[in-house]
């Protein structure tokens, strides 16, 4: 229904916008937090964005499914297209007050995202695309950057994990000489991928479909490629909603990564 991606984007960053001032109003302030059962952080912040998004977009849009990072299992899951969510990407982030965080939001349609918006409520950059209507921030057109060399290039990821010394032992080669940086949503690593402002990003651990759903569809629009480490698509909202792994980049440099790691063996999820 590709007459429906603009309209969904409209709503989308709509609501997203107004849940960025729930997360202000958390930021650096008194809040409860606690561990979930994984160890991962969570904050009172992040089920009051949560359940915003969900009671302003269901109530738009009242026929579509719902998965969320604090929603547990998918809701709605034979419905034709689903919200795929993520309240505050980048706990950790917020816990510290860095402002490395984002919302992240997509509408999904078989297994595709179709309009997608990651916002960072503290520097104001809200990233948005609909399926082939091109990627924006903050309403300007953008597009990932024409690097085609690994050396020297601005690459989001762990630094430890490009210094493990496992790369020094063959089949893999170590890195070249790089300008590694990180944040810790990965959503917004993506979106500044989309936006040029950096080269590629890596992930080489599971991930979420709510930190990667909105991103991905930002970075195509905007011209890159998202993949798994081995060159494969990803498909969001299934039965288990995980990724692997995932690498995106402008299409050049994209293409010397899946070469340097498809031969890497990871867990299947």
């Amino acid at each position: 229904m590709p007459e429906h991606d603009a309209d969904d984007l409209v709503l989308i960053e709509h609501v997203v916008r107004r849940a960025g001032e729930i997360a202000r109003h958390y930021y650096g302030g008194e809040y409860r937090r606690w561990s979930k059962h994984r160890g991962e952080p969570v904050t009172e912040a992040d089920l009051a964005i949560d359940r915003f998004l969900r009671d302003e977009l269901l109530a738009a849009r009242p026929a579509y499914g719902w998965l969320s990072e604090e929603g547990g299992d998918k809701e709605r899951p034979d419905a034709q297209r689903t919200f795929i969510v993520d309240p505050i990407d980048g706990t950790t982030a917020f816990l510290k007050t860095r402002p490395h965080f984002s919302i992240s939001v997509a509408a999904v349609e078989e297994g595709r995202p179709v309009a997608g918006v990651v916002y960072n409520p503290i520097t104001e950059e809200c990233f948005t695309a609909a399926r082939a209507k091109g990627s924006r921030l903050n309403g300007e057109a953008i597009h990932v950057s024409a690097c085609t060399s690994m050396e020297g290039c601005r690459i989001l990821g762990p630094k430890d994990m490009f210094a493990h010394p496992a790369w020094s032992t063959p089949p893999n080669t170590p890195w070249p000489d790089m300008q590694i940086e990180t944040r810790n949503s990965i959503a917004y690593r993506m979106a500044l991928v989309a936006a040029g402002m950096f080269d590629a990003a890596l992930v080489l651990s599971a991930k979420h479909d709510w930190d990667m759903a909105a991103g991905d569809l930002i970075v195509r629009e905007a011209g890159g490629r998202v993949s798994t480490h081995d060159g494969s698509d990803l498909h969001f909202g299934g039965v288990v909603p995980i990724q692997r792994s995932m690498v995106c980049a402008g299409p050049a440099l994209h293409q010397l990564l899946i070469e340097r790691l498809r031969h890497v063996s990871l867990p299947q999820r």
